[in-house]
Formats: structure tokens, C-alpha cells, sequence
């Protein structure tokens, strides 16, 4: 007769199985709210920084034009000298709309680098997003189904082996026994 296989720690398994459940209830929603953020990254990044810059550069430009247009108008007059204030303003909005030209060159070379960068991340993502969805739920399955297997198999006893024990005397042998007993 073969071996019996010694089980001793089925609630070990459930214990196992118990966690592995509440680990993809954390992981599975963790990994589809990077998925959303990348894509609200994008569109940030592609619609939202894009035109907030483009219309903060033309914003500058058309403040760079007018102060210029005011310190040309105090050189032209010959009532009054150019003032050191309209020269700095016009300093000072070339700075602010250099600035801005700089920060649309940045957000555009992000939108042609991003999904360079990202891409291999988001791929990293979505094969455990599928190892999570799929695979874990398979193993899911195995344990609980060797749960159930191994808990028969324990729930099994060896046979009991019946020692002969001699079976009581009949009713009328007793009574004569005892009667027996009594003369003696």
C-alpha cells in the first residue's frame, strides 16, 4: 500500500489564496489608474501646454510690440527724451517672451519624446495588467481547486482495524451464570 501523503497545513493555502485575492483587488485598479494618468498626461501635454503656451507666447509678443511702440514714439517726439522706464519695459517683455518662446520649445520637444519614453513603460504595464487579469485568476482557480482536492484527500481515513474482542454471552447463558454465582 502506498505512502499517505502527510497534508498538514491546508488553511496555509487558504491563507496564501486569501492574499493573492486582496493583492489583485489593490493591483488591478492601481495598474488602470497609470494607465488613465498616462493618458491625461498626453492630452495635458499635447493639448492643454501646447495651447496655453502658444497663446502665452502671442500674448508676450503683442506686449513686446507695444512697449517697442512706446520707446519708438519717445525717440520720434521731440517734446520729450526716451525714458529709462520704456526702456526697460521693453527689456524686461523680450525677457518674458523669450521665455515663453522657450517653454513652447520644451513642451513640444516632450510632445515628440513622450511616447518614446513612455511606451516601453506602458508595455511593462500592460503585460502585468494581463499576467493580473488572466494568469493570476487561472492560479486562482488551481489553488482553490487543490484546496478542495487536498481536503478530501485529508478528510480520508484509514481503514480501522477491528481487534477481535469475544461477543457477550446470550441472555440464558448469563442468567445461569449468575445463578451459578449466587449457589457458590
Amino acid at each position: 500500500m502506498p505512502e499517505k501523503a502527510h497534508v498538514s497545513s491546508i488553511e496555509a493555502l487558504e491563507a496564501f489564496r486569501t492574499t493573492l485575492i486582496l493583492y489583485l483587488s489593490k493591483a488591478r485598479p492601481t495598474l488602470d489608474e497609470i494607465s488613465a494618468e498616462v493618458m491625461r498626461t498626453r492630452t495635458w501635454l499635447e493639448n492643454d501646454q501646447r495651447t496655453h503656451w502658444e497663446h502665452e507666447v502671442q500674448r508676450r509678443r503683442r506686449a513686446l510690440q507695444e512697449a517697442q511702440q512706446a520707446l519708438f514714439s519717445a525717440r520720434l517726439s521731440t517734446f520729450r527724451d526716451e525714458s529709462s522706464a520704456e526702456q526697460m519695459a521693453v527689456h524686461r517683455t523680450k525677457r518674458a517672451c523669450d521665455a515663453a518662446e522657450e517653454k513652447l520649445k520644451i513642451v513640444k520637444k516632450w510632445d515628440r519624446d513622450f511616447d518614446g519614453r513612455v511606451e516601453p513603460l506602458v508595455k511593462q504595464t500592460e503585460k502585468l495588467h494581463t499576467v493580473l487579469a488572466n494568469d493570476m485568476i487561472q492560479a486562482l482557480a488551481y489553488l482553490a481547486q487543490a484546496i478542495r482536492t487536498l481536503s478530501d484527500y485529508a478528510g480520508i481515513h484509514a481503514p480501522v482495524e477491528v481487534e477481535s474482542v469475544p461477543a457477550p454471552a446470550p441472555a440464558e447463558n448469563s442468567t445461569a451464570a449468575q445463578s451459578e454465582a449466587i449457589k457458590k
